[in-house]
């Protein structure tokens, strides 16, 4: 059985520093939910918070529709996995994944039988007399994971346990989370500052920025339609427009910027003499002039093959650099540095934000 969890008005501070201000989020039980930001934007201490490592300073925390004030993290239905993972080299396999339960004193038959099943679901079946050392990463990140799971929790933390792997294998472990806790059916509560985990994993996402909650969305929309400035930034790569905003309307909006007037989706509460961006992916920027796109003239200045795509790099009269990303098929047609280019963008690809 997974749990809710629920953050109303909750605030974190230590001295006169406030790492986490006035946050209120609702989290479905049985939900993957990442908390996504850079170093120090405090996500981290919401997890602890969550955790009942420590308590907030503001604001209520309930788990199950229980609040949790004043109970201790051990009496939580909670269990966290850490960034180090912090696996007892002495220990089997089997003993780690049952560590929880010698804890609360369950028998040892009773125990090595549930570390067999944990292996089982996590497939590592008959590493259980193993010791830590004879692991490789990616396995010791699944017995981490089977000794959370080990003491049946209703909401599983996980503290940027991936941050250590290379890519590939990073790539493979979030997609084993996922699939491990679609079986489960546990409420996940995911840290990371790695934007395509994620994306990948979560069904939806909470971006943070100095202790500020900017947006919680499903990963489509957090790409597609950001809510500020940070998130348009952080969330994906994006080229920027500043300009001043001349007219909207049927959720349009047009701005005039250096590069002339640009028109796209218009974000909320913009009107007509605010300083805005005009933010564009550059997917969404292409070689040949659309019938409703924003045009502008570049010169090319480099191009970054990335397998299925390239990444063109361009500079405009004004100095402005930005970025075009071209489809796999369209390398033929790349134009070579120093190459006069005239790039475009559809109006329905764009979004108008107001200047943060």
């Amino acid at each position: 059985m997974s749990r809710s969890v629920e953050l109303i008005d909750v605030e974190m501070t230590f001295g006169k520093a406030r790492a986490v201000e006035k946050l209120s989020v609702a989290i479905e039980g049985g939900e993957f939910f990442s908390i996504l930001g850079p170093s120090g934007c405090g996500k981290t201490t919401i997890l602890r918070l969550i955790a009942g490592f420590m308590q907030p300073t503001g604001g209520r925390i309930l788990i199950g529709g229980r609040d949790m004030v004043g109970i201790g993290a051990d009496q939580r239905p909670t269990s966290m996995i850490f960034q180090s993972l912090a696996l007892f080299p002495l220990m089997p396999v089997w003993e780690n994944i049952a560590f929880g339960l010698e804890v609360r004193g369950v028998r040892k038959a009773d125990r090595r039988k549930r570390a067999e099943e944990l292996l089982e679901l996590i497939a590592l079946p008959g590493y259980g007399d193993r010791m830590v050392h004879e692991l490789s990463g990616g396995q010791k990140q699944r017995v981490a994971i089977a000794r959370a799971l080990a003491v049946e929790p209703q909401v599983l933390l996980l503290d940027e346990p991936l941050s250590a792997l290379d890519l590939k294998l990073r790539q493979h472990m979030r997609a084993e989370l996922r699939s491990l806790q679609k079986r489960t059916g546990v409420t996940f509560i995911y840290i990371t500052h790695d934007q395509s985990e994620a994306l990948a994993m979560s069904d939806r996402v909470a971006v943070m920025s100095a202790g500020v909650l900017q947006q919680v969305a499903p990963p489509l929309e957090l790409y597609s339609n950001p809510a500020t400035p940070f998130v348009a930034r952080f969330v994906g790569e994006t080229n920027e427009f500043p300009g001043r905003v001349e007219r909207v309307a049927d959720g349009m909006a047009a701005i005039e910027t250096a590069h002339g007037l640009f028109t796209g989706r218009s974000g909320a509460n913009l009107k007509v003499g605010d300083q805005a961006i005009v933010y564009v992916r550059p997917e969404a920027i292409s070689l040949a002039a659309g019938a409703d796109a924003n045009g502008l003239h570049a010169v090319a200045e480099q191009l970054e093959f990335e397998g299925a795509t390239a990444m063109l790099h361009a500079k405009t009269d004004g100095g402005y650099r930005l970025s075009a990303a071209l489809p796999h098929h369209r390398l033929a047609e790349a134009p070579t540095a120093g190459t006069n280019v005239r790039l475009s963008f559809a109006a329905s690809q764009a979004l108008v934000l107001a200047h943060a």
